[in-house]
């Protein structure tokens, strides 16, 4: 509608210019903003950053506490098969949608994973989903459209073949077309945190994967070399690709996880890894950034890099399009805190607003860094036993303190890691609670804390063994009764 005659209409709003503009956006902005997800994990800390950001969760990992999660209290005990399951079920959830109502028009939600039904639940709620499209998503999540993507965009992978196997003699052939031998690792196309993985060494090892991989369309068949996995996350923007400092991943490690080859960690620190590899996988995430740009994508995505300890080459893992369980990670780095966690750069290009960046310029600093960088560390806990049980006792959400003798103890309430003082102290961040299902995979919690977390030859350190086993020996349970509600328990990987 234009402005009555005489009056002259609303100034267009100027375009931000330069960080210190971006900042002062977001501390006074007014549109509601929403992470939508199981537990805040991944966008935690994101809230002091941004005016009017809020945590719609289904699990209450704060008890109450925290004045920024949302968490309905009419929750039916349930099994989810998915987080986007979890999603969809908060946005038809009368409380959640109240809450969001209450806030006013014009909110905007984020998500790890969503799907159609979610992008028409968000809708329906008046909300704007601040992701790309999900038909794009879908196709850009695929292992096997992402290689050969990646391919065009003159970024190496390990030796490989993509086919379809039926049986075990199918898969030796198919690997012998490519030189790969017969010591192999294949990935279904949509597996993530490790799911759709699996090392196949001899015809015992495809029987206990056969079913699974046998249903799909084509596979990635590749060559198993020694390495350690390194993640580097980056947003797609208008004005190019931002990347975040590179970390490594915690894998499979039989105190924090039944399944083999399953993230459950991270460690960041400058010196990842030397120089020239530093500015070379920086490169393969810009490289993979802008083949994503090319393809429409626009937002958060996360590279998975493999750092082949024989060869010391830098191979593509996988490409994640979307948040990942290292993002918290990369928002706590002092490049974050210097200039703006890289989640801001993904909330810019869905804000409504012009703005003018130099992203070579942001880039080239945060890869120099800003001298001596501290050391961080995450673990996601999982249970590792194979019993069925009820949980009757969970350690809280909060600061925790390691004493001297191994033991761990709480030592105040927190939001998230910003008041911990030293390497004897942990953020605790509960998943499970009392009354839910201990079961084998289902996810416990996440610690962050200062320090390595892994040795140089990749063995948990003895200080986080520590922790592992004094956060674990805080739970309790009984066994399970045949009328005893079961609830899943979702932290994503993604």
């Amino acid at each position: 509608m234009n402005p009555p005659a005489g009056r002259p209409g609303p100034e267009p709003r100027r375009p931000l210019r330069g960080l210190s503009d971006v900042r002062a956006f977001f501390h006074t902005n007014a549109a509601p903003l929403y992470f939508i997800s199981p537990t805040p994990f991944n966008l935690l800390g994101i809230d002091r950053w941004v005016r009017n950001f809020f945590y719609l969760n289904y699990f209450d990992s704060f008890e109450g506490a925290h004045p920024r999660v949302f968490v309905p209290r009419r929750r039916d005990r349930r099994a989810f098969d998915s987080m986007g399951d979890v999603c969809n079920h908060l946005l038809g959830d009368p409380e959640t949608l109240e809450f969001i109502a209450r806030r006013g028009p014009g909110g905007k939600a984020c998500f790890v994973m969503h799907d159609e039904e979610t992008q028409a639940l968000a809708e329906r709620a008046g909300l704007d989903v601040i992701h790309p499209p999900v038909e794009l998503l879908h196709r850009l999540d695929s292992k096997t459209v992402m290689t050969r993507l990646a391919d065009e965009a003159g970024v190496p992978s390990v030796p490989y073949v993509i086919g379809h196997v039926g049986s075990y003699d199918e898969l030796l052939v198919l690997a012998q077309t490519a030189g790969l031998g017969d010591d192999l690792v294949v990935q279904d196309a949509y597996g993530d945190a490790g799911s759709g993985t699996f090392f196949v060494r001899g015809e015992r090892d495809w029987d206990q994967c056969a079913a699974e991989l046998a249903a799909q369309q084509e596979v990635k068949v590749m060559k198993r070399i020694r390495n350690v996995e390194v993640c580097v996350e980056g947003t797609v923007t208008r004005h190019g690709t931002v990347i975040g400092p590179p970390m490594t991943s915690l894998v499979g490690y039989p105190e924090l996880t039944p399944h083999k080859g399953a993230w459950c960690g991270n460690d960041i620190w400058r010196e990842v890894l030397p120089p020239a590899q530093t500015h070379a996988a920086r490169e393969m995430a810009r490289k993979l950034g802008d083949v994503m740009s090319r393809e429409g994508y626009r937002g958060y995505f996360e590279v998975d890099l493999l750092h082949d300890l024989d060869s010391d080459e830098l191979y593509l893992g996988e490409v994640n399009p979307r948040l990942s369980g290292a993002s918290p990670m990369t928002n706590l780095t002092t490049e974050a805190y210097a200039d703006i966690p890289l989640f801001l750069f993904h909330l810019l290009e869905y804000m409504d607003v012009d703005y003018e960046l130099d992203i070579d310029e942001i880039n080239a600093r945060w890869e120099r860094g800003y001298g001596e960088d501290e050391v961080w560390g995450q673990v996601v806990i999982s249970e590792t036993s194979p019993d069925l049980e009820l949980f009757t006792e969970t350690p809280r959400t909060g600061v925790w303190r390691l004493e001297d003798d191994g033991r761990v103890a709480f030592a105040r309430s927190a939001n998230d890691w910003d008041t911990l003082l030293d390497e004897s102290e942990a953020f605790y961040m509960r998943v499970v609670a009392p009354g839910d299902l201990r079961c084998e995979g289902a996810q416990l919690g996440v610690l962050f804390t200062r320090g390595h977390l892994q040795t140089d030859d990749y063995q948990l350190t003895e200080r986080c063994q520590h922790w592992v086993k004094g956060i674990k020996a805080q739970f309790a349970s009984a066994p399970l009764t045949p009328a005893a509600p079961i609830i899943s328990r979702l932290v994503a990987r993604a």
